[in-house]
């Protein structure tokens, strides 16, 4: 029932249209300093990220975000502080990605492809890289123990700077909540418009034109000159005209 119910949750958050403030491409120029706390201390930044995107208030707290199996059965409403401590440091993955589901679903983001991207490619080589270990293992090919120990170092820093870029966004978007970058835009009250009322048989003055008496027709002002010199020609009408 519960595998239910984040499957459809999934489903759900491919219809939404919200966008992060910022990318995982454009992070590290976001928030650079942010970004290499966020590479040097991932747990730490993921324990104050998933308090803040909490509002503070641990008392809601639960074990990965209640998006895994264990959330609601690990005692959290008894030490909330040391069972975050705890997912942090055991499932650091996991408490990322639970962060990163809990404002995708309060604010409707969706993530963009590119973002998608750079997740999936960093998925892909721990594969390859696992992969890689136990065929080295069972080969017993000092080559392909080498290569798989290649990729597996390069499987970690791909991962530790995908988490880093990651935490920053969460961070960002959580700015904008908060309103650090600024209050949103004010719009601009349009102007009270008149309308002309059945016992008024012209509508309001608009154009600068002054307003006819009542009863006469609404024509423009003329210009000066007008009509000009000679008009109407001489012998208009022509002879035999009748009126």
């Amino acid at each position: 029932m519960a595998s239910q119910q984040h499957l459809e949750k999934m489903q759900q958050r491919q219809d939404y249209r919200n966008l992060w403030h910022t990318d995982l491409m454009r992070t590290i120029q976001q928030d650079p300093p942010y970004c290499c706390l966020s590479l040097w201390c991932g747990p730490c930044v993921s324990y104050m990220l998933r308090k803040r995107a909490l509002y503070n208030d641990m008392s809601r707290y639960v074990c990965c975000a209640g998006y895994m199996p264990c959330s609601g059965r690990c005692g959290e409403s008894r030490c909330p502080e040391f069972c975050l401590a705890t997912e942090v440091c055991l499932c650091f993955g996991n408490s990322v990605a639970s962060t990163r589901f809990l404002l995708q679903d309060e604010f409707n983001i969706q993530t963009t492809q590119c973002d998608n991207c750079i997740i999936g490619f960093m998925f892909c080589l721990q594969q390859i890289a696992c992969i890689f270990s136990i065929v080295a293992m069972i080969v017993g090919s000092d080559e392909l123990s080498d290569a798989s120990q290649i990729l597996s170092c390069l499987s970690d820093m791909v991962y530790c700077s995908v988490c880093a870029c990651m935490q920053t966004q969460h961070k960002v978007e959580m700015d904008k909540r908060d309103g650090k970058f600024g209050p949103p835009p004010v719009m601009a009250i349009p102007q009270v418009q008149q309308m002309s009322r059945l016992d008024q048989p012209y509508p309001p003055n608009v154009g600068g034109y002054p307003a006819p008496a009542y009863g006469q027709p609404n024509y423009p002002p003329q210009a000066a000159g007008y009509p000009p010199a000679g008009y109407p020609p001489a012998g208009y009408p022509s002879s035999g005209y009748q009126r």
